[in-house]
């Protein structure tokens, strides 16, 4: 068997898409022995689940609040891990953690390592640059999960080589599609779903179903807000609040933070999902309202292009226009939103199952080892 590392600077059981890309992958490996790969984690102590829960194993290391004493207590860790565990590969799933082990990599030379960039390059500061781009001149592969990021990477660095892995959503909560929880409805139901943050760009949501409302369609709002710092609650009460005088109150349907079954059963409750984030380098969403059979309408910015495959179905964020008409145009045409369905399924399928994920990985780790 061979052996990869994971190294995490946040607990695997926090959710985020580096953490549950990680697990999707541990556990894929771990079912099925005959790949040929054994997968060990390394990362913050647990938040709510303990180590015998998880198919893999897991090496903990605590965490405070001080930042420089964390670093240190990560580089001790790593170095102290890496040397028991003696991988055959090293997988770095996050920047802070690439540049933790850039400072004991000169003890590692014998191990090739790997690094997955689930953001965009733009989105990191030029300090953060300085610490990783050695770090990164030293992997035997930089991953993108998109094309897109790919460019950025290949136009603004020097860093080679670099392949693409796009995201997967979790078969443990999105596993097979159920027909029988997916349920008609008599009017229209346009879902909006995400963590209170600026990326979201919420007021942008109001403003699009303000138009759509405005445009004379009848339809339903359901919408999923996940809350993490103080006044995140009175943002989402303010949010739930405009989208009520919109369309009104009976026609607005409002949740607070889900965990990933739940959502899984959310999306089988909307005809229509709509992304209007400033800010997507995936868009992981997008992907898990594909697996239900949603229809996709989404801005034009980051990986959200490449993902939702379909041009007629994304906007502008500056003239969100075309993404009503989009929306109002689905809504009533039955036989189009259903083969928009359709489509967006077996897009998902085809390029965005646990699946194919664990497949692309074992590509890429049998070509390295």
């Amino acid at each position: 068997m061979k052996k990869v590392v994971y190294l995490l600077e946040y607990p695997i059981d926090l959710p985020g898409g580096a953490q549950m890309s990680t697990l999707s992958v541990c556990e894929g490996l771990t079912a099925d022995s005959s790949l040929g790969y054994e997968t060990v984690v390394i990362c913050p102590g647990l938040l709510s689940h303990d180590k015998s829960e998880y198919p893999f194993r897991i090496d903990e290391y605590p965490m405070g609040e001080n930042r420089g004493i964390n670093l240190i207590k990560r580089i001790g860790a790593f170095r102290k891990y890496i040397r028991e565990e003696e991988p055959d590969l090293i997988h770095i799933e996050m920047s802070e953690s690439l540049i933790t082990y850039g400072f004991i990599r000169g003890s590692f030379k014998d191990i090739p390592c790997i690094y997955t960039d689930r953001g965009l390059l733009f989105g990191y500061r030029k300090r953060s640059r300085f610490f990783m781009d050695p770090v990164l001149r030293d992997c035997r592969m930089l991953v993108t999960t998109t094309e897109y990021n790919k460019g950025l990477w290949s136009e603004g660095s020097d860093i080679r080589p670099i392949s693409v892995i796009p995201n997967t959503i979790s078969t443990r909560y999105f596993g097979d599609y159920d027909p029988k929880k997916r349920v008609a409805h008599e009017k229209p139901v346009i879902g909006l779903a995400g963590r209170i943050c600026p990326e979201k760009d919420w007021m942008g949501a109001c403003g699009f179903i303000d138009e759509l409302a405005a445009s004379g369609l009848d339809f339903r709002v359901s919408i999923v807000l996940s809350t993490f710092e103080k006044g995140d609650d009175d943002k989402a009460a303010e949010i739930i609040e405009r989208l009520k005088r919109a369309v009104g109150e009976d026609n607005v349907e409002s949740h607070l933070n889900y965990d990933q079954q739940q959502m899984s059963d959310f999306y089988y409750g909307v005809d229509i999902f709509l992304m209007t984030s400033c800010f997507e380098s995936f868009g992981k969403a997008a992907v898990e309202a594909m697996s239900r059979k949603c229809a996709v309408v989404s801005t034009d910015v980051g990986g959200l292009p490449e993902v939702v495959g379909l041009p007629g179905n994304l906007y502008s964020r500056q003239d969100f226009h075309k993404g009503v008409a989009c929306v109002k145009m689905l809504a009533e045409n039955p036989e189009e939103l259903d083969r928009q369905r359709e489509y967006f399924y077996n897009r998902y399928l085809e390029n965005y199952t646990e699946k194919r994920y664990i497949e692309r990985h074992v590509e890429l780790y049998d070509g390295i080892i």
